[in-house]
């Protein structure tokens, strides 16, 4: 036999049964003897993950990495002024990066001052956000203080509508759904949301159904408002609002349409669309158009690359309509199951979902927030994963590379260890998989996130403040300056 022929099978071989296994980790427990049963009947696999651990994770070598933390480490973090703000310098264990938040900051400055304003957050994350875990508290505690009511956009269909508080919502089995998890090159392009939906049974009603939510600021729909794309076909829908029906044409010209369910605020609606196969359907928006809103775009099985296939036409003509201030970018749950502590080719990806943002969303702030703590078991003992760490570390570099705010939620939750303290605390606040919040924790998690962003906004106020009586004294002693050279020039005459 040809030894280079032998080689070169056994090699492909050995690459496909490595691919292979990252593909069956995702549907196996985590610890073969697992002492909580998870209900992996949900799970979705991010294809772009998959490629790029088993293209790039063996890529640098360690020792690289730790170069590299030593030289960020000695490195001093000095900004730039931006409209006159210059936050104080940093160094990379404390990064924060508040100098890059300033328009979110000047937003809701100007929101303070006119309640007739608004400012929007699109919040992207994994399966910690999903059912509005977390989300929904960032909300309200952005609504108790600068106003707005509603939940913002909501998907046509989600894995977690049954178990989502904040809005309810029941839908047809028969939408036909693609998602940037898994389709590369979707029929048409995906929404702002990261899925487009199609009404193709013309067998059978496609419909889907709102009804408001019990949170406070959520109790009403709000100016309920249908986002689709653009088709060659025409198509309707049917708003059916207590006894009255509404029938309403959609007019698919432009990348994104926009069509308006009744202006005011109801508790509930159902919508049926009608010869509208060919359109597709993103989901509809609900807020009162002033405060503050925002978007929870959570998708289980999400390591955040995926959004790097966004169209940005698309997602622009998104922002035409939203018009976001904020995008938060919240993963790492799903990038700590691969047995590696490089992430380097994480880091990487993540490089180009921020570009694709800021791309999409000119202009826009962007967050990082890194991987919460997750215990796995060592000895016999639980213990924070190894791997934790060096993934909050890559999400720290990636933010301060791409020049985002970052909140390390690792440290903001405990530290070392804290998932276990979250677990066995008494009520707990984490659940028996040690890696995600359940609803008291989540509450937790969403005021943690919420205070380190105000603390910022605070410390931009003063800074703010202070260049404006700086300019002011300036201004004075240039107009004093002025009328003493005119004096000086009318005393000649005298």
């Amino acid at each position: 036999m040809n030894t280079k022929s032998y080689f070169f099978q056994s090699f492909a071989i050995v690459a496909l049964a490595f691919v292979a296994f990252i593909g069956f980790k995702q549907i196996l427990p985590d610890k073969i003897f697992s002492e909580s049963k998870i209900d992996s009947k949900n799970i979705l696999i991010d294809s772009m993950l998959l490629e790029s651990v088993a293209k790039d994770s063996l890529s640098l070598k360690s020792d690289s990495i730790e170069e590299s933390e030593r030289k960020l480490g000695e490195e001093k973090i000095v900004y730039d002024a931006s409209e006159g703000i210059e936050f104080p310098s940093e160094t990379f264990d404390n990064y924060k990066g508040y100098q890059y938040l300033i328009s979110f900051y000047e937003k809701l400055y100007q929101l303070e001052k006119n309640p007739q304003g608004n400012v929007r957050i699109a919040y992207y994350g994994d399966s910690m956000t999903d059912g509005d875990l977390i989300v929904q508290d960032v909300r309200a505690n952005y609504q108790e203080r600068f106003g707005g009511n509603g939940v913002g956009f909501v998907s046509i269909t989600s894995e977690s509508a049954a178990s989502r508080g904040s809005v309810k919502s029941l839908y047809s089995k028969n939408w036909k759904m693609q998602s940037y998890l898994n389709v590369r090159r979707p029929s048409s392009p995906f929404g702002v949301n990261g899925h487009v939906f199609f009404a193709n049974d013309k067998a059978n009603a496609t419909w889907v159904q709102y009804e408001a939510g019990p949170n406070k600021n959520s109790t009403s729909l709000d100016n309920p408002t249908l986002f689709y794309g653009r088709s060659s076909k025409r198509g309707n829908v049917n708003f059916v609002i207590g006894k009255d029906t509404l029938r309403k044409s959609l007019i698919p010209n432009n990348l994104v349409n926009t069509l308006k369910v009744t202006s005011g605020s109801i508790k509930a609606f159902k919508a049926n669309f009608i010869h509208a196969d060919s359109i597709p359907i993103y989901g509809f928006n609900f807020d009162n158009g002033k405060g503050v809103h925002v978007d929870n775009f959570s998708q289980r099985g999400n390591s955040g690359l995926p959004i790097s296939a966004f169209d940005a036409s698309v997602m622009q003509a998104f922002n035409t309509n939203l018009k976001y201030d904020l995008i938060i970018l919240h993963y790492g749950t799903n990038v700590l199951n691969y047995g590696t502590k490089n992430y380097f080719w994480y880091e990487r990806g993540m490089k180009k979902t921020v570009n694709k943002i800021k791309e999409s969303f000119p202009g826009v702030s962007i967050l990082i927030i890194s991987t919460a703590d997750k215990s796995t078991k060592y000895d016999l003992e639980m213990k924070t994963d190894s791997a934790v760490v060096p993934l909050m570390k890559a999400q720290k570099r990636y933010a301060l590379e791409t020049e985002s705010g970052f909140v390390n939620l690792y440290t903001l939750m405990g530290g070392d260890g804290s998932m276990v303290k979250w677990v066995d605390e008494s009520p707990a606040r984490a659940n028996k998989d040690y890696t995600h919040f359940n609803q008291r924790g989540a509450k937790a998690i969403g005021k943690l996130l919420y205070d380190q962003l105000n603390k910022g906004y605070e410390q931009y106020k003063a800074l703010r403040e202070n260049r404006e009586v700086v300019t002011d004294k300036r201004k004075t002693a240039k107009k004093a300056n002025t009328d003493s050279v005119s004096v000086k020039k009318d005393s000649v005459y005298d």
